[in-house]
């Protein structure tokens, strides 16, 4: 086999593609990328057995057909370290592959495209398209409240809910929550959930764009795909039950405080300097019109901050980790958002003001 190309036509694909390939691995063909010509298209493709990525690039010059695998990292570092407007020359003689540009010359092992594992390729069970900027908005409002290394599996991933027409996320660690829904147009009445492993959710969110190009996904019983039109994303699903999330949501909470979520986010990194490094909690007190925030640490060191909200009820103190209130403020992005309590051992409910399509729950803090 035998193609040329540019090298930034290359490389960025490229980078997607390796970012799936894990840097240890049990089975030398895991830390290669694939790498097939078939008439004027080059493919490349990397996988981890959870998570399989495939970058399609058309070729403008004419290319001898084939395929191998080749070290990913290795490939990855010598096209990021040629000059920009080079061109990449790329063969394979003797078992080995050959890449030339300019003056440099480099020769890379190999292995056969036959020992490269393929992610199942099951039927799906229901298939539908998305604008990428509506998935991309679903993760980047929930994707920070997943679990990283739970004994609860089921917790290191994202559940997808499809539910009359509507596209939802749901994200828990078992001490906050995050909610997004938004309408999809999706013709399926009935609910269908599934769980898609953290490793998927971050590989996918750095394929999506801004814009509106619709991503077509499929959902097998075992896999999740996704398709634009340079990409295809296949990540297997984990197998479990994801918690009854409506249950965790605090309903009946009577205090409702309103306050601008740039003013009050600041405040909040502020104190946070002086919070328990650890446990990271801070009390919170509310009474007419105004939000104390307190923090202290075992080096009997305290900060105290007033903020003017828009409250008026009785009067309540609560702790929180001041750690999961930024996460939330840092999604948002309307200018004021609302926060609902009910009392010291309930849960807090925060939303835009404005808007109830991304709903987050954190749970407090005995202080």
């Amino acid at each position: 086999m035998q193609f040329t190309i540019q090298r930034e036509a290359l490389l960025k694909p490229l980078q997607l593609v390796a970012g799936v390939v894990e840097r240890r691995q049990t089975l030398p063909v895991l830390s290669n990328v694939l790498v097939i010509v078939d008439g004027n298209t080059l493919s490349l493709t990397g996988t981890d057995l959870e998570v399989e990525l495939i970058g399609r690039i058309p070729l403008e010059e004419q290319a001898e057909p084939g395929e191998i695998t080749v070290p990913a990292r290795k490939l990855m570092d010598i096209c990021k370290s040629l000059p920009e407007d080079s061109t990449i020359n790329f063969r394979v003689e003797e078992g080995k592959a050959i890449v030339k540009a300019g003056r440099s010359r480099f020769t890379l092992t190999t292995l056969p495209a036959a020992d490269f594992p393929n992610v199942e390729d099951g039927e799906g069970a229901m298939s539908f398209a998305v604008s990428q900027s509506k998935l991309r908005r679903l993760i980047e409002r929930t994707g920070f409240a997943m679990a990283q290394q739970d004994v609860r599996y089921y917790l290191n991933g994202m559940l997808l809910e499809i539910n009359n027409g509507q596209l939802r996320a749901v994200a828990t660690d078992g001490h906050r929550m995050a909610m997004c829904t938004v309408d999809a147009n999706i013709d399926y009445q009935e609910k269908y959930q599934l769980i898609v492993p953290r490793k998927g959710i971050l590989e996918l969110a750095r394929l999506l764009g801004e814009a509106d190009d619709l991503i077509n996904i499929v959902l097998g019983t075992h896999h999740i795909r996704a398709t634009t039109g340079d990409f295809t994303f296949t990540s297997k699903l984990v197998d479990g039950k994801f918690p009854d999330y409506e249950r965790v949501l605090p309903r009946g909470g009577d205090k409702i405080v309103l306050a601008d979520r740039q003013s009050l986010r600041n405040a909040f990194s502020r104190t946070a300097i002086l919070s328990n490094e650890k446990y990271r909690g801070i009390r919170l007190m509310l009474s007419d019109s105004l939000l104390k925030i307190q923090a202290n640490n075992p080096e009997q060191e305290e900060a105290e901050e007033d903020a003017v909200v828009d409250y008026s009820g009785a009067p309540l103190e609560v702790g929180f980790n001041v750690s999961y209130l930024l996460d939330v403020m840092n999604v948002l992005s309307n200018e004021q958002i609302k926060i609902i309590l009910s009392d010291a051992n309930s849960s807090a409910l925060i939303q835009e003001s404005e808007s109830d399509d991304s709903l987050y729950v954190v749970m407090p803090m005995r202080l």
